[in-house]
Formats: structure tokens, sequence, C-alpha cells
């Protein structure tokens, strides 16, 4: 198995408050390389809006939102360049 083959890092964020799920998503993609993806649990209704305007502010690209079990989200995150 490659690196890029590996399962990709995953960040539980539920129970923090604005601004503290972006902070953390921030933080766990810094090691990352581009292309590489971070699936994230959120549950502050904030994150619907910080979410991807972090992700679009940055050069990240926002794979999968899903709200359906709301107030928990899950995100896949794909780091940019």
């Amino acid at each position: 198995m490659t690196s890029d083959d590996a399962p990709h890092p995953d960040l539980d964020a539920t129970g923090l408050k604005c601004p503290l799920p972006v902070l953390k998503i921030r933080k766990r993609l810094a090691p990352l390389r581009a292309g590489q993806t971070l699936r994230v649990w959120t549950d502050d209704p904030a994150a619907l809006l910080d979410v991807p305007h972090f992700c679009a502010e940055h050069g990240h690209s926002v794979v999968v939102s899903d709200d359906s079990r709301f107030p928990r989200q899950t995100w896949l995150i794909r780091k940019g360049a």
C-alpha cells in the first residue's frame, strides 16, 4: 500500500463551537499533501457555513458534505495545492 492509498485521517470536532472546528481542520490539513483528504465530523450549526467558506478561502475542496443526521455533519475535505 502506498501513502496515496492510505485511508484518510479523521477529525472528530463534535462538541466544538465556532471557530474551533475550522481551526482544528486547518491544523489537521497542514501536514497533508495536496490531494489528500481529511474526514471530519462536526455538530456546530455554524459549521454548515464556516467549513465551506474556509475551504473556498484556502483552496481546499469539500468532496462530501452530509448533514442527513443533523445536527451532526460529516465532511470529506481534499487539501488544495
